[in-house]
């Protein structure tokens, strides 16, 4: 859940409108009802039923303060307290309704005596109790029906966006393993149809296939031996080489203990790339990178060093480009463990992480 705190969603229009209807059709029920009740005697049914004024009288006035006394408990229990535990919430309703009872009824009771319009006198007032507190529960107990019901309406839209997310990260991992796969065949006949004397062509062909090749296997594996992932990225940095020449120099630095240590393909090679790119690759001089890999207090601790132009802003450098932004997300996920930017001496960046 985002931190943000949740904005409560305006009612709608077609709310409001069944709102509205809804005390209508009570509050008319209760007129008819007076009037079987001896209301009026001397007005037929029909008069009654449709006199404005008697209907304010009987039940409009009495139902429009049910409703200026619900909007203040609806916000509190529906908006306010949204994030509380239903049963805290429906108990917290319940404490309301001894307050919306006796408000409604003092309230209407001087309001009527006011304008001399009578009430329900002695015994009788016990109506004047009962009514509203069952309104009272037969209200809230919808409000909570149809908030039950919206909550699953919009848990039952994010899971078909999750449904239809799950499927393109399919589509798209079908995708990734297929590309991969098609180039690499491609490196492999434009191999063999190079010729024989164009040795370096070749070899460096042969080695751009052999990095299609194993980025489609670490697409279909969590975890490959540590001898793997480097012999991957020396092959990244060979073809590198032919590129910068003597301008870069490269010296990795693992025990052969650590060899068979398992850990996450594709996970070194976006470090060195950012190392060559962003840099090296600026520098007439060229540089260095150098990869140290070892074990202390029972973890595997890696650091890529380079002698490039270093990163001032090492906060923004997440945001520039998706290698060290995916890597830190892949380290947060699995491991838990921070990827650390740090100035190299005398010049350039280091990064330090563990698994």
């Amino acid at each position: 859940m985002s931190a943000k705190k949740e904005k409560h969603i305006p009612l709608s229009r077609n709310e409001i409108l069944w709102i509205a209807l809804f005390y209508f059709v009570f509050a008319f029920l209760y007129h008819i009802t007076i009037k079987f009740n001896g209301y009026g005697r001397d007005v037929s049914l029909f008069d009654h039923l449709l006199n404005p004024v008697n209907f304010v009288r009987t039940s409009g006035l009495h139902y429009f303060l049910f409703f200026l006394a619900s909007i203040p408990i609806w916000y509190l229990v529906f908006v306010k307290l949204r994030t509380w535990s239903m049963r805290n919430r429906i108990l917290m309703t319940l404490g309301c309704l001894p307050v919306f009872v006796l408000s409604t009824q003092q309230v209407y009771y001087v309001i009527t005596e006011y304008l001399e319009w009578g009430h329900l006198g002695g015994t009788g007032q016990v109506w004047d109790i009962y009514i509203p507190a069952l309104f009272y529960l037969i209200q809230f107990g919808i409000l909570y029906a149809y908030e039950h019901y919206k909550e699953n309406q919009r848990k039952l839209i994010i899971e078909g966006e999750l449904r239809q997310a799950a499927l393109q990260s399919e589509l798209a991992a079908i995708k990734a393993q297929l590309n991969p796969h098609f180039l690499y065949n491609v490196f492999n006949t434009i191999n063999a149809s190079v010729p024989a004397e164009n040795e370096q062509t070749r070899a460096m062909i042969a080695q751009l296939s052999d990095l299609f090749r194993y980025q489609l296997q670490a697409s279909q594996t969590d975890l490959v031996p540590l001898r793997d992932e480097l012999e991957f990225v020396r092959k990244y940095l060979d073809l590198e080489k032919a590129r910068f020449e003597d301008r870069l120099k490269i010296n990795i630095e693992v025990a052969e203990s650590l060899m068979d240590e398992q850990v996450p393909p594709m996970l070194l090679q976006p470090l060195v790339e950012n190392s060559v790119k962003h840099g090296l690759s600026s520098l007439i001089e060229g540089g260095s990178i150098h990869i140290y890999i070892f074990k202390e207090e029972g973890k595997l601790r890696f650091e890529i060093s380079d002698t490039g132009i270093g990163i001032s802003d090492k906060a923004a450098a997440f945001d520039k480009g998706i290698g060290l932004k995916n890597t830190r997300i892949r380290l947060a996920k699995r491991y838990q463990s921070t990827l650390e930017l740090l100035d190299n001496s005398p010049r350039g960046l280091t990064i330090r992480f563990a698994l």
